[in-house]
Formats: C-alpha cells, sequence, structure tokens
C-alpha cells in the first residue's frame, strides 16, 4: 500500500479542474430540498467558477431559486483525484457576457476553431451566465495510490 491521498494545493486544484475537456457535476437544490445533479462545461475564473444553462432547465430554475451549489470534478483513471467544491451561484441574463463566457467555454470543449460557433449559439435570450463564488474546496489527489 502507497501514503494516503494527498490534499492538493490552491494551484494544483485550479490546475487540476481546468485540465483538458473534464466536465463537472453539479449539484443544485430542488424546491422540496432534495438534489439535482448534471454534468456541465465550466470555466474558473479567479475564484469563481462560470457557466452557462437555460433558464427554464432544472438546474437554471434551481439556481434562480436557490444558489447553493457543490460541484464535482473527477479525474476516472487510477490513481484517483477529485475536487469538490461548494459555493453560492448568481446568474444573470446579460446577453453580452453570456456570449463571452460561452465563447471561452466553447474554446475549452470544443476548440478554438467551433468556440464562436458555440458561443453564437448560447448567447441567446432564454439562457443565463451562472458564476459560483467557490467558499469551499476539498481536493485530494492519488486516493487510490
Amino acid at each position: 500500500m502507497g501514503a494516503m491521498a494527498e490534499k492538493m494545493t490552491d494551484a494544483q486544484w485550479r490546475k487540476f479542474v481546468s485540465y483538458g475537456t473534464r466536465t463537472g457535476k453539479l449539484s443544485t437544490v430542488r424546491a422540496d430540498g432534495s438534489p439535482h445533479v448534471a454534468p456541465i462545461w465550466f470555466v474558473l475564473d479567479g475564484d469563481e467558477l462560470v457557466f452557462n444553462t437555460g433558464k427554464n432547465t432544472v438546474k437554471g430554475r434551481n439556481l434562480t431559486r436557490d444558489g447553493r451549489v457543490a460541484l464535482c470534478v473527477d479525474d476516472d483513471r487510477p490513481p484517483f483525484s477529485f475536487v469538490v467544491v461548494q459555493g453560492s451561484a448568481r446568474v444573470s441574463e446579460d446577453l453580452d457576457e453570456i456570449r463571452h463566457w460561452a465563447t471561452r467555454i466553447g474554446a475549452r470543449y470544443m476548440g478554438e476553431d467551433r468556440a464562436e460557433e458555440f458561443g453564437a449559439r448560447n448567447g441567446v435570450p432564454g439562457e443565463l451566465l451562472v458564476r459560483v463564488a467557490i467558499d469551499r474546496v476539498l481536493a485530494e489527489r492519488d486516493v487510490a495510490d
């Protein structure tokens, strides 16, 4: 048996969640208090996570009503690492902001050549820009090492 899982430093967890096309699994709170989980594309902007969602999706409605969220990003290959962040979301319907961030997110997940297309598709009325102010981070690497 190797050493126990190691806590990541601030720089390590930021690099981890921003690596490649890792998605986040976002947990929001339904009206009845139960959790809802959905995979999302996101980018890190300083101390905030930024993503887009439709205003009328389950997560969009949940976030508009209750900003509490948790997000898990993990590497599913040995030796396994994960980051869980908790925070509070605020939503915006500013189309310029939505388009700007949708383009950045599109570049991360679909490549620079499709970023503008993604930004245009998502920078429309009915979409939300969500910013999650990060309150807590649990980040462990090499869990099974």
